[in-house]
């Protein structure tokens, strides 16, 4: 009962390998540091617009600990129903982003159609799609040469039919991550190069052409080389935000003490918050936090060298590539490497359908650590054609 309550109490993981148990400690770990980040780029901003400086903090951590909840149950899913339900989420999320342009029910933010409002609760479908998108892709890469060709092109149109509606939203920060996410899962598969160049080809003619007729991704490609340009304009963004990183020095200005969150840096509670973290702690604490990523990459990569199966090894590069890459391009942004984009920190910056899909994936990674250890009395089985 108690692990319901608080579910990062659970007996039961004594029984897990030590792979399985150190990953979920490092996931405790990246939690925890992300609110304790979180809860200091937000209080300020919370205080001023609510009148109680907990505001985000105490949603944050409702949406934890219903994503606990789920990641709970997913840990202990056999992979193989995991893959019998993937086709079946993955277009109701995918109705869902189709919804989002259905007027009195999508929500328009900063002239973007991304979400859907509940009540007092945003929900953005295009983070839910994540997880699903790794696992189905996983499976279809998997087993490609065993696939007919009709139910390749079939799978091929849905992925396409998925990223243009979060295109069109518009959203092409997260399109081109889901994109990159289903090119390497397909790189790693070992699908033939002609295929993977013609794809990439056609991905970088997409994000020509969308950056093309939109005006403000233009001017964020624009602002991205010369922010000094237009500082209290197209730059301003990256200008608050390359000063809150440089004002944090080598080893920062202390918890909490941040300057640019006193309302200079914008959004610094979603997708600035890595610079309030460099601003209060520092070159130092930026390095351990990307050893941190570097660790959890690595961690990720010998889980899935480990794989017997070629379909749960997919699941596992793609979760990586998923939650390091996008933490990494958040960072590239917050420095000035990268043009501004919409992405959040995965368990780092506020947002509940963030959360959910990052502890979603978390699970599905620890469920193949698992699942490497457990072969003998949980397996994926190989069928005589192939689950789709």
């Amino acid at each position: 009962m108690l692990r319901y309550i608080i579910p990062i109490f659970d007996p039961d993981v004594r029984h897990w390998s030590g792979e399985a148990r150190f990953l979920r400690w490092l996931t405790l770990l990246w939690i925890s540091l992300g609110l304790i980040t979180l809860f200091s780029a937000s209080y300020a901003v919370a205080e001023a617009e609510t009148g109680n400086g907990w505001y985000y903090m105490i949603r944050q951590l409702i949406w934890i600990w219903i994503g606990l909840q789920g990641f709970n149950i997913i840990v202990r899913s056999p992979l193989q129903y995991l893959f019998k339900l993937s086709p079946w989420c993955l277009f109701l999320v995918l109705g869902l982003i189709l919804s989002t342009h259905v007027p009195g029910l999508g929500e328009n933010i900063n002239g973007a159609t991304r979400w859907i409002k509940l009540g007092p609760v945003l929900i953005q479908p295009s983070e839910l799609m994540k997880p699903f998108l790794v696992l189905q892709s996983s499976l279809i890469f998997g087993q490609w040469e065993r696939i007919p060709w009709r139910i390749r092109w079939q799978w091929l149109i849905a992925f396409a039919v998925i990223l243009a509606s979060i295109l069109l939203q518009p959203n092409l920060s997260t399109t081109a991550l889901c994109g990159m996410s289903l090119w390497l899962i397909a790189v790693a598969s070992g699908i033939p190069a002609i295929y993977l160049t013609s794809t990439a080809l056609g991905g970088a003619l997409t994000a020509f052409i969308s950056i093309s007729l939109r005006e403000y991704q233009r001017e964020r490609v624009t602002a991205f080389l010369n922010p000094w340009e237009d500082p209290m304009g197209n730059g301003y963004q990256l200008v608050q935000s390359l000063m809150a990183v440089g004002s944090g020095g080598i080893f920062g200005t202390g918890y909490g003490m941040s300057q640019q969150k006193l309302f200079y840096l914008p959004i610094q509670y979603t997708d600035f918050i890595f610079s309030v973290f460099a601003e209060e702690f520092g070159f130092v604490g930026g390095i351990i936090l990307l050893l941190f990523l570097f660790s959890y990459a690595t961690f990720a990569l010998r889980i899935a060298m480990k794989c017997r199966h070629r379909v749960n090894r997919l699941v596992a590069i793609g979760v990586m590539v998923i939650m390091v890459g996008q933490a990494l391009l958040n960072i590239g942004v917050a420095t000035g490497a990268l043009p501004t984009t919409g992405l959040p920190f995965p368990l780092f910056s506020y947002g509940g359908s963030s959360s959910l899909a990052s502890l979603t994936l978390a699970a599905l990674l620890i469920r193949v650590a698992r699942e490497n250890n457990e072969a003998p009395v949980v397996t994926l089985s190989v069928p005589s054609k192939p689950v789709i």
